[in-house]
């Protein structure tokens, strides 16, 4: 009966504690950036101000199990790098020299199966101020008749800012204002553009020649400084004026050099001038200097509108444009109309007949165009006319209009195209008229109006064209409305009939349409015809990849399934286990349509066939596989993150233990879980330590702890997880644990737990241990060690010794914590001895709108050579700071010093600690602490096995 005792004992530091730990995600978004507040406003809005340019940080804090995968995404304003279009996976958004345009809400996604997801959501303002603008207009106004003339000046001045600026208008380094001078008024415009002011100068007078300053501010926030512009005006201040030293259209030659000059003819302060191009920017080769634009060996593709433009903020810009036409001439087509009053579609003797011609030019109204019939020119007569602009016909076109024809008039025309007396290369296209000229047929050949082709292959597409002559064939996509062809283009040419598509895609599938042109022949209704293009691809299949697990001796079915392809359906399916061939599964007896899927049945899981199966689909065109990783091994364990104060650290040994937790994932799909392997490993070091732990049957959802000791400050170390079955070894989990003083700062660290000295005190808080204590030190006065007594302890003090004097004031300033809790208490030891000592203080600093200090507890006078502790209960509302003041006394004998500063949410024990007790926690290698909860009916059972 001992015996059994000694083995119910000796499993009970190992535990399941509670049930059902599963939990829905919970979120909350923190800051660490460069914010300048974080506030709640009017509707409980949480807003996040930043500086442009600075470094947004958010961090999304979660709880839950298992841990919450997080998402970030953006609405409101637009985000550059394409935010808005994708989504961040990662508990910290991160987000370099922040623009104006990234402010807006980021929302914090939360979700780990269990639930619904968690959704928070901060607005971030960007704030900002640009260089002020500054604009002068005048008008002048008959005021009485003809007696005399006001003159009236505006200076507009416009910012872009966030929050909005405030300005101030000065002349010279006097600030104006309505009340102080009538000649002046300052008023906001409506309508504007941006933040504006306008100060108007009323019937201007001789004082007001001056120079204006217009300052903008936004009142220092997030540190942005004011901005100024200023402004002379006097008596000669005018707007620009410009004129061109060539007409505003320029009409020039091809490899020509062109050059423009634009002249000042007015304007104070001096203009500056720039010249800009349309569509486009200025040529390659072009040159501008100040008011000249040079152009070297100019090309009919620097066609466009030059404009020259002036401006001195006086006014509005003065501005010219030159129309640069490069003289050219292309695409030269013929149309044969036959006779349009009759309806007809032939050529037929007495009927009438159309031949227009065509190039595209620049300038288009300088073409001239001469017809030729058999190499002669063509003489005009009753029955033979040219003409020009036919309004059913593209501009300046030029038909030729054979009235009645006659057999004398067939024969081949020809129309030349040409600019008088330029070095343009004249055009010409010929047409000939005779009995065998006749409309356009298409069709496809035969066998070609399906065409299959595979994925990834080139594909033609034909349709043959009869007639004389033969148009070129215009190819559209027919089946998807506005769609482009495979070129990006709505409509394409081919002088062939024959539309070639390179590696062609699925998506090209579809039908096509080919139809005759218009122009080259005649001007009839265009005739058509259609092709289908099938586009064969290998099939998708599901799953692509598979994880399937079962207990030993259980059976399981394997469907791999066909999602798409083309041909849609199942050729062939091949099943292979690690790479060897299986034998076909039972044939199933023939259903109304082709199978979907493939399946294969493993009447038991065994050690034997647990491993790799692989299942090939083709379509004929092509094969996918399904992957299934058949197994009876136990699924990864899943580590629990929401530990409270995990880490517990022992000052005294230099060590710390760290309270690990997990659940099972799964545990009754496969056999039960016998006992976990743990390894534990400091990292950069390659030795571990494994441990076996023991379990009872474990449910889903019960929460696992083993206590880690003997952890070495400070470093941090990875821990590896294996569950056991009968099968053999499961998943490995794996995650890191570092140590951490998040809750209580021992000062170990040079870092001082990211504690910063205030800048604005008098004097700073000194790190020192009883190790590197000045040995000239004040005798009677600060304490010889740190609160474990141990030489090498460090704490925080003052040295108040000369050249300190009373009241002198040092603060240590602690990280900016993130209040998501009503109440905390603060705790911390304190050293207060010698007959000179002045007064500690806590103050807390709130960040939610600026900094504002607040005292939290205050303890003055010589309070013995002894640590004490005290707990200081604090309630922020917002993101806050603690400080800890030292305030030296009336002499050198003051020294103060503070040791192993705690932060906890929740209320203050109500009974303190003896403040010269140290509480060591246990770093015995125990595998976890016995539940409480246990004792109780554990002690039943013994007294009942003991009957």
């Amino acid at each position: 009966m001992e015996v059994t005792c000694l083995l119910l004992l000796a499993l009970i530091p190992f535990h399941c504690r509670g049930q059902g730990v599963y939990a829905p995600a919970q979120a909350q978004i923190v800051h660490a950036g460069q914010a300048c507040v974080v506030k709640e406003d009017n509707i409980s809005e949480r807003v996040y101000t930043i500086r442009e340019g600075d470094t947004l940080m958010l961090q999304c804090l979660v709880t839950g199990h298992p841990r919450p995968q997080v998402r970030w995404t953006k609405t409101a304003g637009s985000a550059s790098d394409k935010f808005q279009e994708t989504s961040v996976f990662n508990e910290t958004l991160r987000i370099e020299r922040i623009a104006r345009t990234q402010g807006g809400r980021y929302y914090c996604k939360a979700e780990n199966g269990v639930g619904v997801p968690a959704i928070k959501s901060i607005r971030v303002d960007v704030q900002y101020l640009d260089e002020p603008m500054l604009t002068v207009h005048q008008t002048v106004s008959d005021v009485r008749g003809n007696f005399y003339q006001e003159k009236t000046v505006f200076l507009r001045c416009t910012v872009n800012s966030n929050p909005p600026a405030r300005f101030i208008w000065k002349r010279g380094s006097d600030t104006l204002s309505h009340s102080q001078d009538n000649g002046v008024d300052i008023y906001e415009p409506l309508y504007t553009q941006g933040e504006t002011k306008v100060l108007k100068l009323k019937n201007l007078r001789p004082q007001d020649y001056a120079s204006y300053t217009c300052q903008v501010s936004v009142r220092n926030v997030c540190g942005i400084p004011d901005k100024a512009i200023t402004f002379r005006l006097t008596n000669t201040t005018a707007p620009p004026a410009l004129k061109l030293s060539v007409n505003e259209t320029l009409v020039v030659n091809p490899g020509e050099n062109v050059t423009v000059q634009c002249l000042l003819t007015g304007g104070d302060p001096l203009p500056q001038l720039q010249w800009s191009h349309g569509p486009g920017p200025l040529p390659l080769g072009a040159l501008a200097q100040g008011g000249t634009l040079s152009i070297p060996s100019v090309q009919a593709r620097d066609s466009g509108y030059y404009n020259c433009t002036a401006t001195n903020n006086v006014g509005n810009p003065a501005k010219k444009t030159v129309n640069l036409l490069v003289r050219s001439m292309k695409n030269a087509t013929f149309q044969i109309t036959p006779d349009v009053i009759k309806e007809s579609e032939n050529i037929q003797l007495g009927q009438d007949l159309k031949l227009s011609c065509h190039v595209d030019a620049v300038p288009q109204e300088k073409v001239t165009y001469q017809w030729f019939k058999n190499g002669k020119p063509a003489r005009m007569s009753k029955r033979l006319l040219v003409t020009r602009n036919d309004p059913e016909l593209p501009a300046v076109t030029s038909s030729l209009e054979l009235i009645d024809l006659h057999f004398s008039d067939y024969g081949t025309y020809l129309c030349m195209a040409s600019f008088p007396g330029a070095p343009v290369p004249d055009l010409s296209v010929e047409v000939n008229i005779s009995s065998e000229t006749v409309p356009p047929t298409i069709s496809v050949p035969k066998g070609r109006a399906v065409v299959t082709v595979r994925e990834g292959s080139p594909a033609e597409l034909q349709c043959e064209v009869r007639g004389k002559p033969r148009p070129p064939v215009l190819w559209s996509r027919v089946d998807k409305e506005a769609a482009l062809l495979p070129s990006g283009l709505p409509l394409e040419e081919t002088p062939d009939g024959k539309l070639r598509l390179e590696r062609v895609s699925r998506d090209m599938s579809g039908t096509y349409r080919c139809q005759t042109a218009r122009y080259n022949g005649f001007n009839v209704r265009p005739r058509e015809a259609q092709v289908q293009l099938n586009v064969q691809f290998p099939p998708e299949v599901e799953p692509s990849s598979q994880d399937v697990r079962q207990a030993l001796g259980r059976p399981v079915l394997l469907r791999c399934s066909l999602l798409r392809g083309s041909p849609q359906r199942i050729a062939s399916a091949v099943w292979r286990f690690k790479g060897q061939l299986l034998p076909p599964p039972p044939v199933v007896p023939a259903a109304a349509e082709a199978p979907d899927h493939a399946e294969l049945r493993l009447d038991a899981v065994t050690r034997d066939s647990s491993g790799s199966y692989e299942c090939s689909i083709s379509n004929d065109v092509g094969s996918a596989v399904c992957l299934f990783q058949v197994s009876a091994k136990a699924y990864s364990p899943e580590f629990y993150f929401d530990t409270p104060n995990p880490t517990r650290s022992h000052k005294l040994s230099k060590n710390y233990s760290y309270v690990l937790q997990w659940t099972q994932r799964e545990p009754d799909a496969v056999d039960p879980v016998l006992n976990y392997r743990l390894s534990v490993r400091q990292l950069n070091q390659h030795n571990a330590v494994v441990k076996a732990i023991p379990v009872r049957r474990v449910e889903k959802g019960q929460l696992l702890e083993y206590i880690l000791t003997d952890l070495r400050v400070p470093h941090s170390y990875e821990v590896r997880l294996t569950p056991y079955t009968t099968f053999g070894a499961g998943d490995m989990a794996s995650r890191i644990i570092h140590y951490t003083e998040h809750n209580t700062c021992h000062f170990e660290d040079e870092k001082i737990c990211g504690y910063t000295q205030d800048l604005t005190d008098n004097f700073d808080w000194t790190r020192q241990n009883a190790l590197t204590q000045n040995p000239k030190r004040s005798p009677n006065t600060g304490p010889p060690t740190d609160i474990s007594g141990t030489p090498e302890g460090y704490y925080m003090f003052i040295e108040t010794s000369r050249p300190r004097e009373l009241g002198d004031r040092a603060r240590l300033v602690s990280p900016l914590y993130n209040a998501s809790a009503k109440f905390y208490c603060v705790s911390f030891f304190y050293h207060m001895y010698g007959k000179h000592i002045g007064s500690l203080n806590l103050l807390v600093r709130s960040r939610n709108k600026g900094a504002l200090d607040t005292h939290a507890w205050s303890l003055s006078g010589n309070k013995g050579n002894v640590w004490q502790q005290a707990h200081v209960p604090i309630s922020p509302s917002g993101p806050f700071q603690i400080i800890f003041e030292g305030v030296r006394g009336s002499g050198y004998l003051g020294d103060i010093a503070i040791d192993d500063v705690t932060l906890k949410k929740g209320e203050c024990p109500r009974k303190q600690m003896d403040p010269n007790k140290v509480v060591v926690m246990p770093g015995s290698g125990a595998p976890c602490q016995s539940s409480p909860q246990l004792w109780g009916p554990m002690a039943i059972f013994l007294l009942a096995l003991q009957r």
